[in-house]
């Protein structure tokens, strides 16, 4: 409980390991996390440690370890993760790994290589197959008699540059000859008519700018026809699909012929060999077909046996990285230790909780035993002036809050923890601003999911950060949702509905047509119409029907929200308190604590009670005139005319006073909380200020410490000046040793005016409570009568699918609105008022967090890195 409340007690121990025997010692420290190491080296270069090779070996490990991962999840084969994290292996055995990962990375990258040429071979093979399949086409249509070429309808198409028809006759004088137009393909001169011809395929959108260039360079003098590879081809490096055309370019001469074979090459389109008979032609594409049959049961068997390696190291892999990742963890925090004059010992520092020293010593016999050696480690603790870390033990409940505490401010070391009280607090504070009984249910339903299967969800680790966020505050949801459902119930509000549980105990005494003839009857508190019994618990449900309805819960949730306010800040005050008897800070108590708890009581705390004298001395059933209803005075007028001195007006039937003796004792809680102004600004800086001139006079210590007394006593000069009590380490305390007066001065000045401004300002700030309160119900009703209403008032089977679809529509509004962003704003309100309202009043948040050396942090960092 201890350790809850405050910090661990922390201690600097400084640890000899003999040299064969520190890997293993350092490996069950990991195993147990419990010590952070500091760095003895830190202006040695990370690249001329002792153990960088090591480092550097890991690495190497790591990343053939991600080339294989890359490789599996391409694949899609899943990976087994038994959840259990093996030890790190020992010096030894890392050859044994990185010759098992060199070998399946080897293997892995053969295979891949043999694919990759096998995929290409294929992929040159297909488009050679369709280049034979789809140029004999356009050979058979030029074999069409009454033709030299091509016909009009086949004709090429260039895009944005489409020929006219007057000029179609030149473009096939300039291509084939005036001799060969005239004689129409029929006779002798079309017979001599040589036209060479180039055939490949070419990445479909690349074809338009293709056809442009070849236009433009060749001036027209050649002959394209292209043809669409209807199905799809995959690149052999990265496995995409790509989309491509077949395409034959018609050209006469040997100038065309290198001209066009350039522009193919800048286009990156493939030629392939294509000849010219159509007896070659057929006997070259059963050739082809051929040898693609052969490759696919080639590329199959490649497949299957890098399926079957990938298979076998899936197995495996997550616990290689867990091991590769404790062997490259050891190394680095070996490099934060020192090497002794002999060379075999290793010396480091470490701060290690104080009642865990006995566990980490049994881990380093562990480790002793496991490594062969027979020198025991050596821990001795030291003595410093160091500020130790701060270490709060949590478990997976209490962990949530306290992450709320630190998103803050890590507490100073020793200093009280606000997240035993925020447990409470925190969810409670929420409630009032969410009080619903049915969107708490559905907020604690939500947790207590979460909750229950806790363990299947974390194992599926998903990377979304709304999800993530949710879960690991799963328990202060689900406190929340509990907690807004009793706040619900004493509101008498589920769905901005009520519930008659008990009866309520207003009746109404009119009769029917005096009701209807006048709708702005109330109901008279004094009279029969109230039975004098009040609802048992919360507000009576009639409240709900009522027309001053907003009227009576603004001043009911008003109240509430102040009296919470002040007894919150109140119980901040106190907390501080124990902060200052811990460290033993007399000046703390009788400076600070005191004025401010009396500045803070006769104020605010009065006010509060003012609240409940009013509540109980007015009556609607007292005969008294005085105490009627009507004659109850204004708490913050009340409050106003005290402060300011302020009498109230004479003359009037009411009394403004509640008891006797009210305006004297009002005058003197007024004067008394202003003297505490004063007593707040100038006792402790003189304090301070006689201390010193005190310890000046006194005469020097005879004897005292080489190092100024690091058997850790203080001496009496510096308790003085600190304010009355050892600081240790910080410990929460701020010493004022090395300050000169008028910073002091300043500081002091600095903190009352915070302080006396805040009380009101903070006070203030609680009527965030009832605004939101009263905004969430305000909102919940809206929706009820604009949404689900309509819904309830049709009739008839229209009237039922009508109520199903309104519903559907009313639910996600009230699980978007309502519980996710209203939940949101209330959330982060309850957030503020405890890290300014509360905490301000006794937490310094000035520490630093423990770090320890910790396998299970390293591996969920790392995990959380990756994804």
């Amino acid at each position: 409980m201890g350790s809850l409340f405050r910090s661990e007690e922390m201690t600097l121990c400084q640890l000899f390991l003999q040299s064969e025997a520190a890997y293993a010692c350092v490996s069950e420290l990991g195993e147990l996390g419990l010590v952070q190491f500091r760095d003895l080296n830190p202006d040695v270069n990370a690249f001329q440690r002792k153990f960088v090779n090591e480092v550097r070996r890991c690495d190497e490990m790591e990343r053939k370890l991600r080339y294989l991962e890359k490789e599996i999840k391409k694949d899609g084969i899943p990976m087994l993760d038994t959840g259990e994290s093996p030890e790190a292996p020992q010096p030894r055995e890392m050859i044994d790994l990185e010759a098992t990962f060199e070998k399946l990375e080897n293997e892995l990258r053969e295979v891949n290589q043999n694919a990759e040429a096998l995929k290409r071979n294929f992929l040159e093979l297909t488009e050679l197959k369709h280049i034979l399949r789809k140029t004999q086409v356009f050979f058979d249509e030029a074999a069409l008699p009454g033709t030299v070429s091509v016909s009009n309808k086949s004709r090429t198409r260039y895009s944005r540059y489409q020929m006219a028809d007057s000029h179609r006759e030149e473009e096939q004088v300039n291509l084939l000859g005036d001799e060969g137009i005239r004689a129409g393909g029929a006779g002798a001169q079309g017979q001599n008519l040589k036209l060479g011809f180039v055939a490949g395929v070419i990445l479909r959108e690349r074809l338009p700018a293709f056809e442009r260039m070849l236009w433009r360079a060749c001036r027209g003098n050649v002959f394209l026809r292209q043809a669409i590879i209807e199905s799809h081809l995959e690149d052999p490096a990265n496995g995409d699909k790509v989309y491509k055309s077949v395409f034959i370019i018609f050209f006469q001469g040997d100038q065309l012929k290198t001209r066009v074979k350039k522009i193919c090459e800048g286009f990156r389109a493939t030629l392939y060999p294509c000849p010219e008979a159509p007896t070659d032609r057929r006997e070259m594409a059963m050739g082809v077909m051929t040898r693609i049959e052969d490759l696919n049961t080639v590329l199959g068997q490649t497949q299957d046996h890098r399926h079957r390696v990938l298979v076998a190291a899936a197995k495996n892999l997550k616990n290689w990285f867990v091991k590769v990742r404790k062997i490259k963890a050891i190394y680095h925090t070996l490099n934060l230790f020192n090497l002794d004059v002999t060379q075999k010992c290793l010396i480091a520092e470490c701060w290690v909780p104080l009642l865990d020293i006995e566990t980490i010593q049994i881990a380093l016999r562990r480790g002793t035993e496991r490594s062969g050696s027979s020198v025991p480690p050596i821990l001795n603790r030291m003595e410093t002036f160091e500020d130790p870390p701060t270490y709060n033990r949590t478990n997976k409940f209490t962990n949530a809050f306290q992450a709320l505490i630190n998103a803050y401010g890590v507490a100073s070391y020793r200093e009280m923890n606000p997240a035993p009280y925020t447990i409470i607090t925190f969810p409670f504070l929420f409630a009032v601003m969410f009080g619903d009984l049915g969107h708490g249910a559905i907020m604690a339903l939500f947790g207590l999911w979460m909750v229950l299967k806790e363990k299947p969800l974390a194992a599926k680790k998903s990377d979304n950060e709304i999800w993530k966020i949710f879960f690991g505050g799963r328990y202060i949801i689900l406190l929340m949702g509990v907690f807004s459902m009793y706040t619900g119930f004493v509101y008498n509000d589920i769905f901005s509905k009520s519930l008659n549980v008990f009866g309520s105990a207003w009746s109404i005494n009119y009769n029917t047509s005096t009701v209807m003839e006048n709708k702005a009857l109330q109901l008279d508190p004094g009279s029969k119409d109230y039975s004098q019994t009040p609802y048992p618990i919360g507000l009576d449900p009639v409240w709900q029907v009522a027309s001053n309805k907003i009227i009576f819960l603004n001043a009911y949730k008003m109240k509430i929200s102040i009296i919470l306010g002040v007894l919150h800040m109140l119980f901040g005050v106190f907390v501080g308190l124990f902060n200052h008897r811990y460290f033993k800070n007399k000046m703390a108590v009788y400076c600070e604590f005191i004025p401010q708890v009396i500045f803070l009581v006769f104020l605010f705390f009065y006010m509060t009670l003012l609240m409940f004298m009013k509540w109980t001395k007015y009556s609607a059933m007292d005969e008294e005139l005085r105490f009627r209803p009507g004659c109850a005075p204004s708490i913050l007028i009340t409050f106003i005319n005290m402060v300011l001195f302020k009498p109230p007006p004479e003359g009037d039937v009411c009394s403004p006073w509640m008891y006797a003796g009210q305006a004297g004792l009002q005058k003197f809680l007024v004067v008394i909380a202003l003297l505490c102004v004063p007593w707040m600004l100038l006792a402790k800086p003189i304090m301070i200020m006689r201390s010193r001139k005190e310890a000046a006079h006194q005469p020097m210590a005879p004897y005292s410490n080489e190092n100024g007394d690091a058997d850790g006593s203080l001496t009496q000069n510096n308790v003085a000046q600190s304010g009355g009590a050892p600081q240790q380490g910080g410990g929460g305390g701020h010493g004022h040793d090395n300050e000169e007066m008028s910073e002091i001065f300043i500081h002091q000045g600095i903190h009352t005016i915070e302080y006396v401004l805040g009380s009101v300002s903070h006070t203030a700030s609680y009527l965030r409570l009832w605004a939101l309160s009263l905004a969430h119900a305000q909102l919940a009703e809206v929706l009820w009568g604009m949404v689900l209403k309509n819904g309830l008032s049709q009739g008839g089977w229209i009237g039922g699918i009508a109520l199903w679809a309104i519903f559907g529509f009313w639910a996600v509004l009230t699980v978007g609105i309502l519980v996710m962003m209203e939940g949101l704003s209330a959330f982060l309100h309850t957030l503020r008022l405890h890290w300014v309202e509360f905490q301000s009043k006794f937490y310094a948040g000035l520490g630093y967090a423990f770090q320890p050396f910790s396998f299970e942090m390293i591996l969920e960092s790392s995990g959380a890195s990756e994804e």
